[in-house]
């Protein structure tokens, strides 16, 4: 594995999380920043690289993850996959569903994997919720909510610079939206948004979506970056609704309480701890290594890309 990158995201939590997975083997770290490329390559005992382009020169990588700006996951992921690298790229993959389109294309014509990192679709706790709400918890589900907000970030943090892809919609708005998907299935459809601007930075800092299904189960998703901070999400059903705290970035140490509220009790479960971030690192490494179906996940990041799209698209947009 090359690493085109050294961002924040990167260093707290991925790079850690492939030293530990199997099937990964740390070999070039590449920085805009020499010294920092060296820096992080003496802590995980890996090479150095020049640059960008020199880890994907190298004959002996043979995937490649992109942890660099939002804006510029799609030039190094098309860069990547020219050079006959599998990329497993920090979500989102782009900001467009014409160019996710594109390079999902690219990627399965030269036979490669191009993987969104959304880590936390790779913790246990999801599926096990999937399968409470499978086997009728809930009763049918009407309603899935979710929000994900972060207190205000430093004022030259590289999110509020829309020529790099800033916006809370491409942050944190992208992992309700997929969570949606994940519930409630390929079908939905935006029915509205609104995206507060801020007008001095150019970009949203903050919105709410409505998607439905054709069936008109809803999702009601909010996000943004002037939050105290939240993560969580709960589906509301006929019989009861079921919950889920800490739900897109809990620590490999986290122990996820899931909530159920009916009418006469209120019932908790406590679920093992989980590390996503080795999950997804390993899950790539296994369908790499062993020649898995691309085409479940590459129908999965054109879908979320247009879903994207179409939340920017049809938003109200108000100045924050």
């Amino acid at each position: 594995m090359g690493v085109l990158g050294c961002a924040s995201i990167a260093l707290r939590r991925v790079l850690p999380a492939m030293a530990e997975a199997e099937g990964i083997e740390l070999a070039l770290v590449a920085s805009r920043d020499p010294a920092k490329a060296r820096a992080v390559a003496a802590r995980y005992g890996c090479a150095a690289a020049g640059d960008y382009d020199d880890v994907l020169a190298r004959p002996d990588i043979d995937a490649v993850y992109v942890p660099l700006p939002t804006g510029l996951h799609a030039h190094w992921a098309g860069r990547a996959l020219a050079a006959g690298k599998h990329v497993l790229v920090e979500k989102p993959l782009t900001g467009d569903h014409g160019t996710a389109v594109d390079l999902v294309a690219q990627a399965r014509q030269s036979g490669l994997w191009l993987l969104e990192n959304f880590m936390f679709l790779h913790h246990h706790q999801h599926a096990r919720i999937r399968a409470m709400v499978a086997e009728g918890r809930i009763g049918a589900p009407r309603v899935f909510s979710a929000s994900f907000g972060i207190p205000p970030l430093p004022a030259d943090d590289v999110r509020y610079r829309p020529e790099l892809g800033g916006g809370a919609l491409l942050d944190v708005g992208v992992y309700p939206v997929r969570a949606a998907s994940y519930f409630l299935g390929d079908e939905l459809e935006v029915a509205g948004a609104v995206l507060r601007t801020d007008p001095g930075r150019g970009v949203d800092v903050a919105g709410h979506a409505l998607l439905t299904t054709p069936a008109g189960v809803t999702a009601e998703l909010s996000f943004g970056f002037a939050h105290a901070y939240r993560s969580r999400y709960a589906l509301w059903g006929e019989t009861a609704r079921i919950s889920l705290d800490r739900a897109f970035t809990p620590p490999p140490s986290w122990q996820p309480r899931v909530r159920v509220d009916s009418q006469d009790r209120t019932e908790e479960l406590t679920l093992p701890a989980d590390h996503q971030f080795r999950n997804i690192a390993e899950y790539f490494a296994r369908a790499v290594l062993q020649k898995e179906d691309y085409g479940p996940e590459a129908e999965a990041v054109v879908r979320q890309a247009r879903l994207v799209d179409r939340v920017r698209a049809q938003a109200v947009r108000v100045t924050a």
